[in-house]
């Protein structure tokens, strides 16, 4: 038998389902054309898929709440644009890079637990202390590539001068440039001037 009640009923809980779609829809089409044009949101949303960040670090930095969370996920231009720098991060070796900087991170607590163990070895915990120092050394070999300056000269048939010294010499290597006058190179090139 045919119940009018029934059928109404039904029909409303599917305007609400297919009204909660479109609202879903529109709001996944309503996120600002700059989080996907945003690289660090990209990156930081690339990093969570590596799992380098959780998703709280992720909603907590970029002020997401659970919805907008949920929302992301529907946006394929948005997925597409994660996996694109999650591809380029793993070509250019940075997610690696950053995944060795998070477990190198721990080394301290750990060569610090070896050394304070009174059951270990004592070469093991002489060992941990040369670590130690190691890691904690501020030298020359400590300094990033953005304090240092690089020169490389291809003097060619597979022959390259390479200069690579600290900004600041005198300070991290102990060399000291020498700011003497040198005297000039003679007007004439022939190797005769060049050797007076």
């Amino acid at each position: 038998m045919y119940d009018a009640q029934d059928e109404i009923e039904r029909l409303k809980q599917e305007v609400e389902r297919l009204q909660k779609q479109i609202a879903t829809q529109q709001s996944v089409a309503n996120l600002p054309q700059s989080l996907i044009d945003n690289l660090e949101f990209i990156t930081d949303l690339a990093r969570y898929a590596e799992g380098l960040f959780t998703e709280q670090q992720v909603k907590k930095k970029h002020h997401f709440d659970d919805d907008t969370w949920a929302r992301l996920g529907d946006d394929d231009a948005l997925v597409e644009a994660i996996e694109a720098e999650k591809l380029r991060r793993i070509r250019n070796g940075d997610s690696a890079r950053e995944r060795a900087q998070q477990l190198f991170a721990t080394a301290p607590t750990v060569l610090g637990n070896i050394l304070h163990d009174d059951g270990a070895s004592p070469r093991h915990r002489i060992e941990s202390a040369r670590e130690l120092r190691q890691i904690a050394a501020n030298g020359p070999q400590a300094t990033s590539a953005a304090d240092r300056f690089i020169i490389t000269i291809d003097l060619g048939a597979d022959e390259k001068l390479v200069i690579d010294k600290p900004i600041r010499p005198g300070i991290e290597d102990g060399e000291v440039i020498d700011a003497t006058p040198q005297k000039a190179l003679p007007a004439s090139t022939t190797e005769d001037d060049w050797k007076r």
